[in-house]
């Protein structure tokens, strides 16, 4: 009966701190808004966005302490342009996420796989990998981008960001 409790209580101690390594958790998002006031691009910390209106219906995702990334994005098509409904021109897009701490032009990207992850024709993509470099211990005003990243490139423009769960 010991041992029974006593492995009970490891297996909670375990599932306790894997649930206490999380950095950041992202619930919901919106699509790009290319423009803003006086029709100034809409920079993000630095990150251009994309040139037309982007949506998304869904996504979440979790951040680690040890800088493993996962993330499940539904629906992110165009919202504009002869191409509105789709994902890019010839139903072809790759993604990657990018996590922002710093509230400045030069905050540091820490980003997923710069190949990106394809996106499914109904704009469907998860992204499971890891940030680098590493995010920092503390990431007090974390953003989520996701970025469209156009043939032969690694940086892109963002075209979505996620909405934190506090």
């Amino acid at each position: 009966m010991k041992l029974a409790v006593i492995a009970a209580a490891l297996s909670l101690a375990a599932f306790s701190a894997n649930a206490d390594d999380r950095l950041a958790r992202f619930e919901g998002a919106f699509g790009v808004v290319p423009v803003r006031a006086n029709l100034a691009q809409n920079v993000v910390r630095g990150v251009s966005p994309g040139g037309v209106p982007w949506v998304i219906s869904r996504l979440s995702a979790d951040i680690r302490a040890d800088g493993t990334i996962s993330v499940d994005g539904r629906g992110l098509l165009l919202a504009g342009t002869n191409n509105i409904g789709f994902v890019g021109a010839n139903n072809v897009l790759r993604v990657k996420a990018t996590l922002l701490c710093e509230v400045s032009d030069t905050a540091i990207q820490r980003d997923t796989d710069p190949a990106g992850v394809a996106v499914d024709p109904d704009g469907d993509f998860r992204i499971e990998g890891n940030l680098t470099p590493w995010p920092p211990t503390e990431c007090s005003f974390p953003v989520l981008l996701i970025r469209g990243l156009a043939s032969g490139t690694t940086t892109g423009n963002w075209f979505a960001f996620g909405i934190l769960k506090r």
